[in-house]
């Protein structure tokens, strides 16, 4: 080795060194190196540890936090469930308290009730053996005082008859021992006194009034003279009005007959007649209904008794009762339907579920209970109104029922199965008539006449409000009053007016009631019922009823009714010939003139005034010439003459046919007339319909015009359509509004289907045309424009459509689903002509705004993006006027994510030098524009420009970090960070206290949401609980 060291020469060793010094500071660099990576790395891991203790610490607090909340509630359930058996052990105790006493009192009374059947039966046995003893004595007596030729009368009341050997045996019907109250016999002081009445050519006294006549049999049936000589002489006394029997008739057979008992003629005063009177068109010989009722001899009324006056109809047997009563009917087609009843019922009570024992009554519809009987003049404790949608199931127990209704379900027991089931018939009868109730069917439901009438049947009066609905008259206590007392059909009934110029006022004064002569009567006879009589106070409302009841009763009487309205009668014989000369009839065809009496019946000589008057309004709308700068003449017209239609309803038949008269000429063959004819009949049958036979001609009059190649054909379709549809949604309930009359008279609406439009707002800026037509309504415009949108149905989404406040006040309105768009437009604008009088020029219109109600939590479920899109809208405007509670940061977050949503990725300036200030300048702008559009005024009012400038500065760094974020999945993002908040949606009122309390004189939110009402503290939002009476102490700003 040392000779090859020595061979390769001397070594350098300075170099060797400053090579190692090199490569040492290498070394050191790489170790620096090292260390550095290895500190972060430390740090690191250190902050990662810190960060994952702190993370599992408040993940254990939290759990801590959740298991004491579970802990709390397991108490509180708990102490409930102690509660609850606290209370249903003391409820056990009371009745056994009760069970014990009743177990006492019936014992006590069955005692009572022994001893005092004892004490009559030994009472019994003393008078029947006194009895047997008297009758062996009379015997005796008749036996040895009798003779053939001089019969005696015998002493006492009510003695028993005994033949004598030498007489023949009289045939009498006798009753048997019968009884009748002393309050029947007074209760009318019409009734007659028990004595002989000379009625129907025979003697009859009030025991034979109350059983009729047999056929072929008469009063009083002798086998000889020397009979009718002995039954002269009898007397069978008895007190005024007082009697005592078990039936009417007495068992009888084949081989023997029954008499009646009469009174001796030689009273000491006659009988008082009756007040009641046969009117004169009842023959005064008619014989008498068998059907006769002990109720219906005496009459309630002292008009005079129609030929039908013995009836077992019901609704005239007894005069109405107080409360309480049993059951009380209606009858209909002769069956008796009992509508009404009371009694008691164990109801199962709301918030604690025990049985209660309540007073019942049903009446007028609805069921009301009380505490107790003697209640029912005090407010009930509470009532369940019965409707058709109402529905009736018997329970597992033989005594429950289970009523069902729209907002509750009851659950009710009775004493006994068979009252249980006397209730379940009567609730059933109660909702049949409900569900045949005319004034829930629309549109058929509409009232053809209607008025407060005298009703005459069975001899009893009553004043009742009628309606004639289709081709049945119903009859209510008062006009206010949605259930009827009966209903009367009228189909292929006999109906024609009474003459009654032989009766005279004095009759009628003397009955006690306001009847005169000069009342007008039709009478309404039914096929197999008996008939009713209408008193009517004036001529002109007796012509209108009886061409009503006419029609409706389907006769073919053309004798009734004005000129106009007997034509069409013949029209409608012939089915409208097309080539019967009745067409060319001047009272059916255009006239220039003006009309001297109305084309249709009218109840009062006021509307016939009115007739005339509408009919000039029409023949002004007609004549004048349609321009455009004097256009509001023809609108003023217009909504003139369909507003008094509105008002009274009786002219809307009246104007039906006046356009039908105005819209056909004579010559040349019926050609129609002037176009604005058609255009007013267009508006008039968008509003509402006459009734038949005027809407049998209406049809027949657009079907023989419609023709679309003409002008005056394209409106006769219109009308059809219109005619179809407010037969479909029924009759409007405001005029036309400006923009409907000047659609329809600018262009022709045949050549749409939907032929008026208006825009509907949504709470992003956008708004979405809808077409509609005359009678669309709000729910049907809904689907049009949830179709439009891809939204679903309001019930699913929780949406609703709102106006703005006619008055430009901050108020909003929700629009119900029935309701028809035009009528709210219409209202709308009416509304802001009474609000701005003079100042009105039709340049404002409704506002139309499509947004959420009320936001459930279950509405979350399949909704599509445009109703969360629309919903984070809504939000943002709730978190711009300070009704959602954020903080500073977390409200530039959400302003980052609108931003991101409506504007897209932000752009930065570009730093070139020619366009650099330009586009600072625009950059600045968008963000100002997004803080003013997208974040609380509360936190950027009182900012300077410093703060501002500095906020837009933190806005675009935020709004930099959502590059490239959709805007789906921005809503999504903006959504899931507001409904945190545990009143989401919900709707907030500014409140505060009325009177000083523990709620303090600050103002506070009061929180309207899925789960009930909640106050919030002002500024946090922060629910607070307070007792019931301290929330009802608050008052709305």
């Amino acid at each position: 080795m040392a000779e090859l060291s020595e061979t390769e020469g001397p070594v350098d060793w300075k170099e060797r060194c400053v090579a190692l010094e090199s490569q040492l500071m290498k070394f050191r660099v790489q170790a620096s190196k090292i260390r550095e990576l290895l500190a972060e790395k430390e740090s690191i891991s250190h902050s990662s540890i810190i960060e994952s203790e702190t993370r599992l610490y408040k993940k254990c607090q939290d759990l801590e936090t959740l298991i004491q909340e579970k802990d709390d509630i397991i108490q509180n359930l708990e102490l409930q469930l102690e509660e609850q058996k606290q209370i249903r052990i003391q409820e056990a105790k009371i009745i056994e308290e009760k069970a014990a006493k009743i177990k006492e009192w019936v014992t006590l009374k069955l005692n009572e009730l022994e001893l005092e059947n004892q004490n009559l039966r030994l009472i019994n046995q003393n008078q029947t053996e006194e009895i047997r003893t008297i009758q062996s004595k009379l015997q005796g007596y008749i036996e040895f005082s009798l003779t053939p030729k001089h019969p005696n009368s015998l002493p006492g009341r009510g003695t028993q008859l005994a033949s004598s050997s030498y007489l023949p045996p009289p045939k009498l019907r006798i009753p048997n021992v019968f009884s009748i109250s002393v309050a029947l016999a007074k209760r009318h002081l019409s009734q007659p006194q028990l004595s002989s009445d000379r009625m129907f050519g025979t003697n009859r006294n009030a025991i034979s009034m109350i059983r009729p006549l047999r056929p072929q049999e008469t009063d009083l049936d002798l086998v000889d003279d020397d009979s009718t000589d002995i039954l002269e002489n009898m007397d069978t006394s008895c007190d005024d009005g007082l009697f005592s029997y078990d039936s009417l008739e007495s068992p009888c057979s084949d081989d023997q007959e029954t008499c009646d008992v009469a009174k001796k003629p030689a009273c000491s005063k006659p009988p008082t007649p009756p007040l009641h009177r046969f009117p004169s068109w009842v023959n005064d010989t008619a014989v008498c209904d068998p059907r006769v009722s002990l109720s219906s001899v005496a009459s309630e009324s002292d008009y005079a008794i129609p030929p039908d006056a013995y009836s077992t109809d019901t609704e005239y047997s007894q005069p109405e009762q107080k409360l309480p009563k049993t059951c009380s009917s209606s009858s209909d087609n002769g069956k008796n339907e009992p509508l009404e009843k009371s009694g008691y019922l164990l109801k199962m009570s709301g918030k604690v579920k025990t049985w209660k024992r309540r007073w019942f009554v049903l009446k007028g519809g609805e069921l009301l209970y009380y505490k107790s009987p003697s209640d029912v003049i005090r407010k009930p404790q509470g009532h369940i109104e019965l409707s058709a949608s109402c529905s009736i199931l018997r329970g597992d127990n033989k005594q429950t029922v289970q009523l069902t209704t729209e907002k509750h379900t009851y659950y009710l027991t009775a004493d006994s199965p068979n009252i249980l089931e006397e209730w379940i018939k009567v609730l059933q009868n109660v909702l049949r008539v409900q569900a045949a109730n005319p004034l829930f069917l629309q549109p058929e439901g509409k009232p053809t006449v209607k008025g407060l009438l005298t009703k005459v049947k069975h001899g009893y009066s009553k004043r009742v409000w009628c309606t004639l609905i289709g081709k049945t008259l119903y009859y209510f206590r008062s006009q206010e009053d949605k259930f009827p007392l009966g209903q009367i059909k009228l189909w292929e009934a006999n109906v024609e007016e009474v003459d009654r110029s032989c009766d005279s006022d004095e009759d009628y004064e003397a009955s006690g009631r306001s009847l005169l002569s000069t009342h007008y009567t039709i009478v309404i006879h039914p096929k197999d019922q008996g008939p009713t009589y209408l008193l009517i106070g004036s001529k002109h409302e007796k012509d209108t009823w009886l061409y009503h009841l006419t029609v409706a009763a389907g006769s073919n009487n053309v004798n009734v009714g004005s000129e106009f309205e007997q034509l069409v009668c013949k029209l409608l014989n012939i089915e409208g010939e097309p080539s019967s000369q009745i067409w060319r009839h001047p009272t059916l065809c255009h006239s220039k003139e003006g009309i001297i009496s109305p084309l249709t019946t009218l109840p009062s000589e006021a509307l016939q005034t009115e007739a005339i008057k509408l009919f000039k309004t029409c023949q002004l709308f007609i004549n004048a010439a349609v321009d455009s700068p004097a256009i509001d003449y023809h609108i003023s017209l217009a909504q003139s003459a369909l507003q008094i239609c509105l008002t009274h309803p009786e002219l809307q038949n009246e104007i039906c046919c006046q356009l039908i008269k105005q819209t056909r000429r004579r010559q040349p063959q019926n050609q129609p007339g002037p176009l604005q004819g058609w255009q007013l009949l267009a508006l008039c049958v968008g509003l509402f319909l006459p009734h038949h036979p005027f809407l049998w001609l209406l049809r027949l009059h657009l079907k023989r015009n419609a023709d679309s190649r003409t002008e005056f054909g394209k409106y006769a379709i219109y009308c059809q359509r219109c005619v179809e549809r407010t037969q479909q949604n029924g009759d409007r309930e405001a005029r036309p509004s400006r923009m409907e009359i000047l659609s329809t008279l600018l262009r022709n609406p045949y050549h749409h289907s939907l032929p008026f439009s208006i825009p509907v707002h949504f709470m992003n800026g956008i708004y979405q045309v809808v077409g509609f037509d005359a009678s669309t309504t709000v729910e049907e415009f809904l689907n049009t424009l949830n179709q439009d949108t891809g939204m679903r149905k309001p019930t699913q989404s929780g949406f609703a459509l709102f106006t703005d406040d006619p008055s430009g006040k901050d108020l909003e309105h929700c629009l119900q689903g029935n309701i028809k768009i035009c009528d709210i437009i219409s209202k709308w604008e009416q509304a802001s002509k009474e609000q701005q009088p003079g100042k009105w020029e039709g340049t404002r219109t409704v506002r139309l705004t499509y947004k959420n109600r009320l936001y459930f939590s279950m509405q979350a479920r399949g909704e599509t993006d445009r109703e969360k899109l629309l919903l984070m809208y809504q939000t943002n405007d709730q978190i711009i006027n300070g009704l959602f509670p954020l903080n500073k940061d977390l409200a530039l977050e959400m302003a980052a994510l609108l931003a991101q949503v409506e504007i897209g990725d932000f752009e930065r300036p570009f730093s070139t030098p020619a366009g650099h200030v330009t586009n600072q300048c625009k950059t600045n702008q968008t963000l100002k524009q997004v803080i003013e559009k997208f974040y609380p005024k509360r936190y950027r009012d009182d900012s300077s420009e410093e703060q501002l400038r500095q906020l837009c500065q933190r806005l675009s760094t935020r709004w930099m970090a959502l590059r490239g974020h959709s805007a789906a999945d921005c809503v999504r993002i903006y959504l899931t960070v507001a409904r945190k908040w545990p009143f989401f949606g919900a709707k907030l009122f500014l409140a505060k206290p009325i009177t000083p309390s523990a709620l303090g004189s600050t103002f506070m939110w009061l929180a309207i949401h899925e789960d009930g009402l909640s106050i919030l503290e002002y500024n946090s939002m922060v629910s607070l609980s307070f007792v019931l009476s301290q929330l009802f102490a608050l008052q709305c700003t």
